[in-house]
C-alpha cells in the first residue's frame, strides 16, 4: 500500500481543524458545561449500559488508566458515578452512573442534540442529505480494514437493473438534490438496453463487494464505429478503492474488443469524482454547455477517447 500524499494529509488535518471548530470541542466546556469532550464520551459509554468494568471502559475509549483514574474519582467526589468491585473477579472495578449522574448526562446529551439539529437546520435540505452521506462514508471507510475487500465485475442478475435504477435516483437525489425526472431517465436508459440490446456489441456490468453490489456501468452502440459509456454508479461505501476505474477499464476492452473505433461519454461538471476516472483512463473533454434539467442548472459535458487493438 503506497504512503499518503503530503497534500492528503494536509486536507485530513484541515478537516479536522475546521470539523472541531464547528462542533465547539475546542471550547473549554462542552455544550456549555462544565465538561470535557473526553469527559461527555465517559458519560455516553456509562449512560448506555447499567455496569461497566473500568479496564473495558479504558479499552474503548482508548483512554490512560491514569487519567480515567483521576476523571472517575472526580465523577465520584461530584455524585455523578458509583464504583465497587466486581462481583466476578475482586481484582476488578467495575463503576456506573447515579441518578444525578444520568441527570448530567441526559442534559449534556439534550444539549448536543439541540446543537447538531441547529446546524443541520441551517443547511438546505439537499445539502444536509449530502453532509449526512458524506459523514456515513468517512466512517465506513475508517472502519474498514487495512486491506479492504475485493471487488469484482459480473454480469447483471435478476434484481441488478432495479437496483442500478434505485440507486441512481436515491445517491443523485441525496448528494445534489437531483429530483424525480432523474430518475425517469434512468428508467428509460434501462429499460430501452434490455429491450433491444446486442449482447455482440453492448454490454453490462455490476460490480461485487461482500456479496452486494457496490457499483455499475453500462457500454452500449451509438453507431457502428463508435460506443457509449453510460450509468457509471459507485456506492459511497466503495468510492476510493478503485471501483469506478476497474468499471470504466473492463468498458474500454469491451468496446474495444466489440469493434468499436472510439468511445463517448457525457456527463455534467459537478460530477468531480467521475469526471477524474474518465480523465485518468484517457477520456478528453470536446464539449460543453448549459441546461435545465432535474431541477437544477448544470453544465452537460461530452468526453471521448480513442480506442486502438491494443486497449
Amino acid at each position: 500500500m503506497t504512503a499518503a500524499a503530503p497534500a492528503d494529509i494536509a486536507a485530513v488535518r484541515e478537516f479536522n481543524r475546521r470539523y472541531t471548530r464547528v462542533i465547539g470541542v475546542l471550547r473549554e466546556g462542552l455544550h456549555d458545561s462544565r465538561y470535557s469532550l473526553t469527559e461527555a464520551r465517559i458519560l455516553f459509554e456509562l449512560a448506555t449500559s447499567e455496569t461497566i468494568e473500568v479496564v473495558a471502559l479504558r479499552h474503548a475509549l482508548d483512554l490512560d488508566a491514569g487519567y480515567l483514574s483521576r476523571i472517575l474519582a472526580r465523577f465520584e467526589q461530584g455524585g455523578l458515578v458509583r464504583r465497587n468491585r466486581s462481583g466476578s473477579d475482586g481484582r476488578r472495578q467495575e463503576v456506573r452512573l447515579t441518578d444525578r449522574g444520568r441527570e448530567v448526562f441526559a442534559t449534556l446529551d439534550q444539549r448536543s442534540s439541540d446543537e447538531v439539529g441547529a446546524l443541520l437546520d441551517a443547511r438546505h435540505p439537499a445539502a444536509r442529505a449530502r453532509l449526512i452521506t458524506a459523514m456515513r462514508t468517512i466512517q465506513q471507510i475508517l472502519d474498514q480494514p487495512a486491506d479492504p475487500p475485493s471487488c469484482t465485475l459480473r454480469a447483471p442478475r435478476s434484481g441488478d437493473y432495479g437496483w442500478v435504477i434505485q440507486r441512481h435516483a436515491e445517491l443523485y437525489a441525496n448528494e445534489y438534490g437531483w429530483d424525480e425526472t432523474y430518475e425517469e431517465l434512468i428508467v428509460r436508459i434501462v429499460a430501452d438496453y434490455l429491450a433491444s440490446h446486442d449482447e455482440r456489441r453492448e454490454r453490462a456490468w455490476i460490480a461485487e463487494s461482500d456479496g452486494r453490489p457496490v457499483g455499475s456501468v453500462f457500454c452500449v452502440r451509438e453507431d457502428d464505429s463508435t460506443a457509449r459509456l453510460r450509468l457509471l454508479l459507485v456506492e459511497p461505501t466503495a468510492r476510493g478503492l478503485g471501483v469506478g476505474t476497474s468499471l470504466v477499464e473492463e468498458c474500454l476492452r469491451f468496446a474495444a474488443a466489440a469493434g468499436y473505433r472510439e468511445i463517448v461519454l457525457w456527463t455534467n461538471d459537478v460530477l468531480t469524482a467521475a469526471r477524474r476516472v474518465y480523465q485518468r483512463a484517457g477520456f478528453e473533454l470536446v464539449e460543453q454547455s448549459p441546461h435545465h434539467s432535474w431541477g437544477h442548472d448544470l453544465v452537460g459535458q461530452t468526453w471521448r477517447r480513442s480506442l486502438t487493438p491494443a486497449d
